[in-house]
Formats: C-alpha cells, structure tokens, sequence
C-alpha cells in the first residue's frame, strides 16, 4: 500500500495500519509514541481505518486492533465496488437525461425559433459546422469517438482539420472505445494526434457521439442511437457546462491509449465487464456488440473465452459461475 494508492490510504494512515500490525499490544497512546505523532492525529487515523473496515475496536472498547489485511482488503474492495456502483448509476442517469433533453429540444423547437440551438438536418450540415467550430476555436476540443474502429475516410478527411487545430495550440482530447486498440488504422491515427500533442484515451462504452468547443458550443446527435437523423448545435450555458461535466467523468475513468488493457481482481477488462453487464440487463449480443463498438463475432468469442475461465458448458451456466464468482457486481460497478 503506497500514500494515496488505489485503495485510497494515506500515508500516516498506513503507518498506523502497519504499526498496529506489527505491535498489536500498542493503545492509542503508545501508537503515537512509536509514530512521533500525537494521540490527536492516530485517532483520526484510526477514524478513517475503520471507515475503510481495517481496523475495529476490541470488546472493551477501550483499544482498537488492526483485522486482518486479507479479510481487511476484501472488504476495502466490496467498498470500493459499492462506491463504483454508486458513480455508474450517476453516469448513465446523465446519460439517460442528456439523451431526453436532446430530444426534447429537436421535437420542440423549431430551427430558429429558440436562441442558442440550431438544427442539423443532414450530415453534411454536420460535417459544415463542425468544420467551422474546429477553424474558430482557440482553447480546446472535446469529442466522444463511439462506435469501435472509426472509417478510414472519416480519418482521413480530419487529418488537415486536427493537425491546424493542434498547431494553433488548442488543446484536443478524445475519447474513443476500447474496441479500437484492435484496430491497427485507428490506433496510428491516435497515435498521429497524441504527436501532434492531442490527448487520446479508451473506454469500453461511450454514451453519446459529441464534440464540445471551448466550453461555450455542442454538437450532439438528435437521436444518439442513429447520427444519421442529423444532430443538434447546442450553445446554451447549462447544456454546455452539462455536457462537458459528463465528458470529464468519461475521461476521468478512461486509460490512455499506450496503457494495456487493465484487469479487475477477478482477472475481467473493462471490455469483459461492459459486456457481462449489458448482457446481464438483458441485450441481445448483436445489440451488446454495437455498444461495444465491435462485431457480433467478437462478442461470441468473448464469451466463450469467458465460459471457458468459468468452465461453464452453457450460458445458463455462465450466468450462475458469474453470480457465484461476484463477476457481475463487478461488471456493474465498474463505471463505463
């Protein structure tokens, strides 16, 4: 355990874990003592042990012992899960709302008739705006790339556009699914863009095609489930900063794009976690593959890869190994 690791233990709060570990029979008092602290700074300390279950007081009440690190662990990681949990519920409400607020704003107004949104009816009108916001901006563009491996002539109608938004020093950042690490042609474009000084991360699923222009203009799809029915320019002040809160989150908890792939304590990507979990709510593996942006084939194989580490002979068993093995907790908590 390191200052400020991953299980979220500061650095005197593991010398007190550690302490306590070594000379069980220490109190409070001889606590501080063997630290250099005062007895102040170990309660607190002690506070924030029993916060994360590793640490409890004895019957008396008087004393705390240190529980062991194994168990202690286990309970810090069913914490954290919950915590997890706690965050993708949040996310995918904003998704679910920034989703509705879109369509409610496309059925509702007409183009014109309300300040702040424009109508995109077809996607070369898309691709005329987008183009323009790109030429004008001058502080940062975000996107979201969903969709899996992106189309060679999409890449390369961009590249211009991105190398002169780069080199007037407006910062990029883009998120694009994990799908794409698979993809040799996407991977060098992204490669290309961080050269170029652009930021570039992954995650198993994105919520919505975006692009946000310095804090102050949105493009979003009409219906995020099909671009095709055009998108709506969105420049109000709410929706923007909205928008740009939910693309944060995403990128808070996406990998850049040299990292490979992580795995969970229960040896899943987050790829194999995104997929028990949208199977798990009752998807069609077709319709899983589309969120994940990959092909129905790789579904399969990554599920039968699955089966395989639960030797389960069927999907109906798959399900009761994943439920026994706390793979599905696992796959919901995560955020996506």
């Amino acid at each position: 355990m390191t200052a400020g690791g991953p299980i979220g233990l500061d650095a005197f709060g593991e010398a007190v874990y550690r302490a306590m570990l070594l000379h069980p029979d220490l109190d409070t008092g001889g606590l501080a003592a063997h630290l250099d602290s005062t007895e102040t700074e170990v309660c607190a300390a002690l506070d924030r042990l029993a916060d994360l279950a590793l640490t409890r007081p004895t019957s008396c009440g008087t004393r705390w012992r240190a529980v062991n690190p194994e168990r202690g662990l286990a309970a810090l990681l069913a914490h954290q899960e919950a915590e997890a949990a706690r965050r993708h519920r949040e996310m995918e409400r904003s998704r679910v709302a920034m989703a509705g607020l879109i369509a409610e704003y496309a059925s509702l107004h007409a183009p014109g008739e309300q300040r702040g949104i424009e109508m995109l009816a077809s996607l070369d009108q898309v691709r005329d705006r987008l183009i323009q916001l790109a030429s004008d901006a001058t502080a940062e563009v975000l996107a979201f790339a969903p969709g899996g491996p992106q189309p060679a002539q999409v890449m390369e109608a961009s590249r211009t556009l991105d190398q002169e938004t780069l080199e007037r020093g407006v910062r990029m950042r883009t998120v694009y699914q994990d799908s794409v690490r698979n993809d040799p042609a996407t991977v060098q474009y992204a490669r290309w863009l961080h050269g170029l000084g652009g930021a570039v991360r992954t995650a198993p699923t994105l919520p919505l095609r975006m692009i946000v222009v310095d804090n102050a203009t949105a493009i979003v799809p009409i219906d995020p489930e099909d671009p095709r029915k055009g998108a709506v320019l969105l420049q109000s002040p709410g929706v923007v900063a909205a928008l740009r809160a939910l693309f944060d989150q995403v990128w808070d908890h996406a990998h850049p794009l040299g990292e490979s792939a992580q795995r969970d304590p229960h040896g899943l990507t987050g790829q194999e976690r995104e997929l028990l979990r949208l199977l798990a709510e009752g998807l069609t593996d077709e319709r899983a593959g589309q969120r994940l942006g990959v092909s129905l084939r790789t579904v399969r194989r990554m599920m039968a890869d699955l089966m395989v580490r639960m030797d389960a002979r069927s999907r109906f068993q798959a399900g009761i190994h994943v439920a026994a093995l706390g793979w599905l907790e696992a796959a919901e908590d995560i955020p996506t």
